[in-house]
């Protein structure tokens, strides 16, 4: 993977008009009620999860609705570290996920911790860490946020608008297979 740009902010003023896909906001406007309801539905948490991660499948599917509503229900009332800690609870939810869902519920404060904008990120010395984007624990998803939202107040956008012009960008310019570093 290449540099396009001398720096990552002049990638971002570059990449500004990437649309959000189709699918994130069916979930948006599925997910539009969370904040004022305070929680989520079985059925929010379980398309949320299928959309990041469909793998762990089975495993959503064992978290009875009420569970997830009671570590909804306190999540979203909780600090940052916690929010995560508290999610990654449910079944089949990794700290990804767990940013998926924070992502739809609030995208103007949080966006997806994904293998592809880490990798950017890396390219561009914003971490020095994890080069492959892989295996990501509580602290390096609070560095990548702190990275996101210092860019997000920089342009005026949302944090998932940082992440998104950061993850399509890298699939631009990405050669050979993502997992392969």
């Amino acid at each position: 993977m290449k540099k396009e740009y001398p720096n990552l902010k002049i990638l971002i003023e570059n990449n500004l008009d990437t649309p959000e896909t189709a699918e994130a906001k069916k979930l948006f406007n599925l997910l539009h009620d969370v904040k004022t309801k305070g929680f989520l539905s079985q059925n929010q948490f379980y398309n949320v999860a299928m959309w990041k991660s469909p793998r762990p499948k089975k495993n959503y599917l064992r978290n009875p609705e009420q569970t997830i509503i009671e570590i909804s229900k306190s999540a979203l009332v909780s600090d940052e570290k916690t929010k995560i800690k508290l999610l990654t609870e449910l079944k089949g939810v990794s700290i990804a996920v767990a940013s998926a869902l924070l992502t739809i519920i609030d995208p103007e404060n949080y966006g997806i911790i994904d293998i592809r904008v880490w990798q950017l990120l890396h390219l561009y010395d914003e971490v020095k860490t994890k080069p492959s984007g892989q295996g990501f624990n509580l602290n390096d998803y609070i560095l990548y946020l702190t990275i996101l939202r210092e860019y997000a107040r920089e342009f005026n956008l949302n944090v998932r608008d940082i992440e998104r012009i950061l993850f399509f960008h890298h699939r631009k310019i990405q050669v050979g297979n993502l997992y392969s570093k």
